[in-house]
């Protein structure tokens, strides 16, 4: 599965008052990172915000699906992304607001340990 390059540009665009998104490669997909924190995932050609405890009742209110992946033998895996909803797709200032909150739960996570 190829990343959508279109996406990630319009991602990258839009965020670019906010910062500077850089993206890297993913199982099929990318992570996006906003001045290198993580805020959002690119996979099924579709983008996904990361979500944590505080702000799960926001993307909850929004109908905003959780990532899910297959893990074989019938079980399915998720992480903490919630899918885009549809108006980021045509509206930066909405993009942004999402991200926004991407954002707040990328800074709360824990840092990772440099090797």
């Amino acid at each position: 599965m190829a990343v959508d390059a279109g996406l990630v540009a319009w991602v990258a665009e839009a965020m670019a008052p906010v910062g500077t998104v850089t993206h890297r490669a993913m199982m099929g997909g990318a992570t996006l990172y906003c001045d290198g924190v993580v805020f959002a995932i690119v996979a099924d050609d579709a983008l996904w915000f990361k979500a944590d405890k505080v702000s799960d009742a926001e993307w909850d209110a929004a109908g905003a699906a959780r990532f899910t992946y297959s893990m074989g033998e019938g079980r399915t895996g998720s992480m903490n992304y919630r899918r885009a909803p549809d108006e980021v797709h045509d509206d930066a200032e909405e993009l942004r607001r999402w991200a926004a909150l991407a954002i707040e739960a990328g800074t709360r996570g824990p840092a990772k340990r440099k090797k």
